[in-house]
């Protein structure tokens, strides 16, 4: 048995088909008739029904305008949420694979250290991959994460990538803001 897949067009309003339709029948009308016989029509028709005509072509020039804006700012919100998201995977994977080589040169640099005993440490205040190890938590929601928190956890891997000394703050942010707002 199969299971029915989610028309994309039931979330269409009744308005938008029926106009998209009327369009569609209006363009297709006009290409059946030839451009003589419809020249014929308009100049038989009186100055009222020019003017009635013009009014609705008019009308529908405005809705159709309308709608064509409408489309167009959700397709840039769709492009936009598809920048974002796929932003967001790059850093990840960027972030992963940095923290393997970490992982590595950290075993390397064990090996090396345990066969060569030495007791001069070497102290700074910020190790080379202190924040490529830290841990983002994460608080799973009913469905995935919005955009703008998908932009700050793009925020918080790139800080982590650059090992930069912003990760904390950025954190410390991003839980008082997303996972624990007041």
């Amino acid at each position: 048995m199969m299971q029915e897949s989610p028309d994309p067009e039931d979330d269409e309003t009744p308005t938008q088909s029926d106009r998209l339709s009327m369009l569609s029948q209006e363009i297709q009308i006009l290409k059946r008739s030839s451009t003589s016989s419809y020249e014929e029509r308009v100049k038989r028709l009186s100055v009222s029904e020019l003017n009635e005509l013009l009014e609705e072509i008019e009308t529908a020039i405005k809705e159709y305008s309308e709608e064509l804006v409408q489309q167009l700012a959700l397709r840039d919100e769709l492009e936009f949420e598809k920048e974002v998201k796929n932003s967001f995977i790059s850093v990840l994977i960027e972030v992963q694979n940095k923290q393997k080589e970490h992982k590595e040169t950290a075993k390397k640099k064990k090996k090396l250290k345990n066969s060569s005993s030495q007791n001069g440490k070497n102290e700074r205040s910020h190790l080379p991959g202190t924040y490529l190890t830290t841990v983002i938590p994460y608080e799973k929601k009913n469905g995935p994460p919005s955009i703008e928190d998908l932009q700050i956890l793009t925020k918080i891997l790139r800080a982590m990538k650059e090992d930069s000394e912003k990760v904390p703050s950025l954190l410390t942010d991003y839980i008082l803001k997303v996972l624990c707002p007041t």
